[in-house]
């Protein structure tokens, strides 16, 4: 746990005003968690809405880049995040029969050095259970789920499905896909089923029997991949993830479960580490990959969206965490300073520091192809939420 003097307001901010900003948060997944960090760091006042009743540990893993961990480092998690993740030598890119190598980006020390920061691989859950150390209970609010928004001379109005009510100088819409934030500034048309479905599941390595796996390995099939990772630094634990056509499957959630006999036939005739993790497989979860066009504009006023609300990642740069993360990094230096009345125009700022670079994700992210020949990754790894310039 950081110590609450990291999160006190610089030198003059606080006698600047007659009392900080407020912003209220909704979503408490890790763009709401970060922003909600982020803010605190620059002496805001915060309180983030959840609509669900408690967190839980899904079992899925999660690739930490080098951009993500220059946000962390900031945050105080760094240490933490080594502790309990694994360190990569690479992400190697094999064929998915022959095993041959297409392209091996490798990470470890000399990425570590390039980039400025470690790649990790780690379990969402811990992952999440780390930003939660950094925002205090007493700035959480479960069982909140958002069903209106009010902008007023005041700020803005929050109503809760509950019939309680919320009032902030500023909201951050970080409520990810499906955001409610969205749907209730914006004329929006629903997310878009890609036809691709994938499985993902963690479990003990042991199950293995010992048999040997890569780092991390994306395997390229026809029409098909599954990537496979330790998500543990003592390499305990197994993580993978797949994406395959399915397009007459549509139920889009995190806790749906698959069967493992349909995914192991899926992968029949892979290579012979991809169809030893299938067989120890024990279970799995299945979800339909969606998709959705990035928006016109993230803000409305004194609201704004973050994430996934507005810039939704598939998931096949192991990016879309990321760039809520860095989303809030780069909010937290816009709205750093600013009084009520600059926040319209601190939201703008951070929409047009940020767009170009969250497009260019996305639709490099959409194409599947990073990573599956020889890749700059300097523009992805190599950026610093901190350091960039902001927007006139």
């Amino acid at each position: 746990m950081i110590d609450d003097a990291a999160f006190k307001p610089r030198d003059g901010v606080g006698d600047a005003m007659a009392r900080p900003l407020s912003v209220a948060i909704v979503g408490a997944g890790m763009g709401g968690l970060a922003t909600a960090a982020a803010l605190r760091r620059v002496g805001i006042d915060v309180m983030v809405y959840e609509q669900a009743s408690q967190f839980a540990r899904i079992g899925a893993g999660i690739q930490i880049g080098c951009n993500a961990m220059k946000v962390l480092r900031a945050l105080g998690l760094e240490a933490r995040m080594r502790e309990h993740s694994f360190y990569p030598r690479s992400w190697n890119n094999r064929d998915w029969k022959s095993g041959d190598i297409k392209f091996d980006m490798i990470f470890g020390e000399s990425a570590e050095e390039k980039f400025g920061a470690p790649y990790l691989l780690a379990h969402r859950g811990d992952l999440h259970v780390a930003l939660a150390s950094v925002v205090p209970n007493e700035f959480v609010r479960l069982n909140h789920k958002l069903v209106g928004l009010d902008q007023t001379g005041d700020g803005v109005r929050l109503t809760f499905a509950d019939g309680t009510r919320a009032m902030a100088d500023a909201v951050v819409g970080a409520d990810g896909v499906h955001s409610t934030v969205r749907d209730l500034l914006f004329d929006t048309a629903p997310a878009k089923f890609t036809g691709r479905i994938a499985y993902r599941t963690t479990y003990p390595a042991a199950l293995l029997g010992g048999a040997g796996i890569d780092d991390c390995t994306k395997w390229w099939g026809e029409d098909r991949h599954i990537v496979i990772y330790y998500v543990k630094p003592d390499r305990s634990e197994v993580y993978l993830v797949t994406s395959q056509p399915e397009p007459d499957f549509r139920i889009e959630s995190w806790s749906a479960k698959g069967d493992v006999r349909d995914l192991r036939a899926s992968f029949e005739g892979f290579h012979p580490q991809v169809t030893q993790v299938l067989a120890a497989c024990p279970d799995v979860h299945k979800w339909a990959i969606m998709d959705r066009n990035a928006l016109e504009r993230w803000a409305d006023g004194k609201v704004t969206l973050l994430g996934d609300a507005c810039h939704p990642m598939t998931p096949y740069m192991a990016q879309g965490a990321a760039m809520a993360i860095e989303d809030a990094a780069v909010l937290s230096r816009c709205l750093d300073g600013v009084g009520r009345d600059g926040v319209a125009n601190a939201f703008r700022r951070f929409e047009a520091t940020r767009k170009v670079r969250t497009t260019r994700v996305q639709e490099t992210s959409r194409a599947n192809i990073w990573l599956k020949e020889r890749t700059d990754t300097s523009w992805v790894y190599g950026y610093d939420a901190w350091e960039v310039p902001l927007a006139a």
